[in-house]
């Protein structure tokens, strides 16, 4: 699952790059990689770097998303396993007598 999920993402990011019309050689410039190591983006390859796919996700402007991947707000398991923990109920913390002579 998790090759399958960077190779997606290769393939995407891909496919950005060719709608935008650039060129390999012009996108590895402006990422300040190698053309190969692009290419090996766009396979999806685990080898590369987080910080290389961030980069050239930020080169064609599409780093936004990047920043909302595990974002708490859209982590289902998290959030279930949240709610499993909310308490029954909740009581009131017990008045305190005051100190004597006062």
């Amino acid at each position: 699952m998790y090759f399958r999920a960077l190779r997606k993402l290769g393939h995407d990011i891909r496919d950005a790059r060719r709608r935008r019309r650039i060129p390999v050689a012009i996108l590895a410039q402006r990422a300040s990689i190698s053309r190969t190591t692009l290419n090996k983006v766009e396979k999806g390859d685990s080898n590369v770097s987080l910080g290389i796919y961030a980069t050239v996700l930020f080169v064609l402007g599409m780093v936004d998303p990047l920043a909302d991947l595990a974002d708490p707000r859209r982590d289902a398991v998290g959030l279930e396993l949240e709610e499993e923990r909310l308490p029954q109920r909740i009581r009131l913390p017990r008045r305190q007598q005051p100190p004597e002579g006062i």
